[in-house]
Protein backbone atom coordinates (compact mmCIF):
# COMPACT_ATOMS: atom_id res chain seq x y z
CA UNK A 1 0.00 0.00 0.00
CA UNK A 2 1.49 3.34 -0.77
CA UNK A 3 1.38 6.43 1.39
CA UNK A 4 -0.07 9.68 1.16
CA UNK A 5 2.61 12.58 0.04
CA UNK A 6 0.75 15.16 2.98
CA UNK A 7 3.03 18.18 2.88
CA UNK A 8 6.12 19.66 1.88
CA UNK A 9 7.97 21.35 4.80
CA UNK A 10 9.68 25.37 4.40
CA UNK A 11 12.23 26.22 6.77
CA UNK A 12 11.80 29.57 7.12
CA UNK A 13 12.83 32.36 9.61
CA UNK A 14 9.14 34.52 9.21
CA UNK A 15 6.74 31.45 9.30
CA UNK A 16 3.61 33.73 9.21
CA UNK A 17 4.79 36.03 5.93
CA UNK A 18 6.09 33.13 4.35
CA UNK A 19 2.70 31.04 4.70
CA UNK A 20 0.55 33.73 3.33
CA UNK A 21 3.26 34.83 0.55
CA UNK A 22 2.79 30.88 -0.21
CA UNK A 23 -1.23 30.69 0.17
CA UNK A 24 -1.43 33.82 -1.75
CA UNK A 25 0.58 32.25 -4.91
CA UNK A 26 -1.35 29.15 -5.01
CA UNK A 27 -4.57 29.91 -3.87
CA UNK A 28 -4.01 28.21 -0.70
CA UNK A 29 -5.73 28.93 2.98
CA UNK A 30 -4.58 29.05 6.23
CA UNK A 31 -5.56 25.92 8.68
CA UNK A 32 -3.70 25.78 11.18
CA UNK A 33 -0.84 28.62 12.78
CA UNK A 34 0.81 29.24 16.22
CA UNK A 35 4.34 30.42 16.89
CA UNK A 36 6.27 27.49 15.53
CA UNK A 37 4.79 26.27 12.48
CA UNK A 38 1.47 27.47 9.63
CA UNK A 39 0.45 25.08 7.38
CA UNK A 40 -1.67 25.80 4.27
CA UNK A 41 -3.50 23.73 2.02
CA UNK A 42 -5.70 23.91 -1.77
CA UNK A 43 -8.51 26.21 -1.00
CA UNK A 44 -10.61 23.76 -2.44
CA UNK A 45 -9.72 20.84 -0.43
CA UNK A 46 -11.67 19.76 2.82
CA UNK A 47 -10.72 20.27 6.15
CA UNK A 48 -12.84 17.48 7.72
CA UNK A 49 -12.14 14.63 8.60
CA UNK A 50 -12.02 12.10 5.46
CA UNK A 51 -12.30 8.33 6.90
CA UNK A 52 -12.35 6.96 3.05
CA UNK A 53 -8.89 5.88 2.60
CA UNK A 54 -9.25 6.15 -0.88
CA UNK A 55 -10.49 9.61 -0.72
CA UNK A 56 -8.24 10.42 1.51
CA UNK A 57 -5.44 9.27 -0.98
CA UNK A 58 -6.94 11.48 -3.75
CA UNK A 59 -6.51 14.84 -1.76
CA UNK A 60 -3.71 17.04 -2.60
CA UNK A 61 -0.45 18.57 -0.70
CA UNK A 62 0.36 21.38 1.37
CA UNK A 63 2.33 23.41 2.59
CA UNK A 64 4.19 23.44 6.33
CA UNK A 65 6.27 26.28 7.30
CA UNK A 66 8.21 25.58 10.39
CA UNK A 67 10.89 28.49 12.57
CA UNK A 68 14.45 27.82 12.10
CA UNK A 69 17.19 29.98 13.47
CA UNK A 70 20.28 29.25 10.69
CA UNK A 71 20.50 30.99 7.61
CA UNK A 72 19.69 29.42 3.69
CA UNK A 73 23.04 28.80 2.41
CA UNK A 74 23.21 26.93 -0.68
CA UNK A 75 20.60 26.00 -3.71
CA UNK A 76 17.86 24.21 -2.86
CA UNK A 77 17.97 20.33 -3.68
CA UNK A 78 13.66 19.70 -4.20
CA UNK A 79 11.95 22.62 -5.72
CA UNK A 80 8.34 23.22 -6.19
CA UNK A 81 7.68 24.04 -10.00
CA UNK A 82 4.75 26.43 -10.87
CA UNK A 83 2.81 25.91 -14.31
CA UNK A 84 0.44 29.10 -15.67
CA UNK A 85 -2.46 27.67 -17.60
CA UNK A 86 -2.77 28.07 -21.66
CA UNK A 87 -5.07 30.51 -20.91
CA UNK A 88 -3.14 32.72 -18.46
CA UNK A 89 -0.43 35.59 -19.40
CA UNK A 90 2.70 33.50 -17.97
CA UNK A 91 4.53 36.84 -18.17
CA UNK A 92 2.07 38.82 -15.80
CA UNK A 93 1.99 35.94 -13.66
CA UNK A 94 5.89 36.31 -13.26
CA UNK A 95 5.83 39.91 -12.71
CA UNK A 96 2.70 39.63 -10.22
CA UNK A 97 5.04 37.15 -8.23
CA UNK A 98 7.63 39.68 -8.77
CA UNK A 99 6.21 42.71 -7.45
CA UNK A 100 5.10 40.62 -4.28
CA UNK A 101 9.01 39.68 -3.28
CA UNK A 102 9.97 36.99 -5.48
CA UNK A 103 13.35 37.86 -7.02
CA UNK A 104 14.80 36.23 -10.32
CA UNK A 105 17.40 33.26 -9.57
CA UNK A 106 20.37 32.03 -11.83
CA UNK A 107 21.11 28.38 -10.40
CA UNK A 108 22.82 27.98 -14.36
CA UNK A 109 19.84 27.61 -15.92
CA UNK A 110 20.45 28.75 -19.49
CA UNK A 111 18.25 29.51 -21.81
CA UNK A 112 15.49 27.36 -20.48
CA UNK A 113 12.28 27.46 -21.03
CA UNK A 114 11.28 28.16 -17.52
CA UNK A 115 11.72 30.93 -14.95
CA UNK A 116 13.23 30.30 -11.81
CA UNK A 117 12.46 32.64 -9.27
CA UNK A 118 13.23 33.16 -5.37
CA UNK A 119 10.75 33.40 -2.72
CA UNK A 120 10.74 36.45 -0.57
CA UNK A 121 13.12 34.01 1.37
CA UNK A 122 14.89 33.40 -0.99
CA UNK A 123 13.76 29.27 -1.62
CA UNK A 124 14.01 28.67 -5.25
CA UNK A 125 11.13 27.52 -7.50
CA UNK A 126 10.44 27.66 -11.16
CA UNK A 127 7.45 28.82 -13.34
CA UNK A 128 7.33 25.94 -16.09
CA UNK A 129 6.08 27.41 -19.77
CA UNK A 130 2.00 27.62 -20.10
CA UNK A 131 0.44 24.23 -20.34
CA UNK A 132 -3.05 22.05 -20.18
CA UNK A 133 -2.04 19.19 -18.51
Amino acid sequence: MALRWYSVVVDSHDIAAQARWWAQTLDYVIVFENDEEVAVIPRHMSQDPITDSAEWMRQAQGLVFVRVPEEKTVKNRLHIDLAPHSSQDRDAEIRALLDRGATLADVGQGDAPWTVLRDPEGNEFCVLSSRER
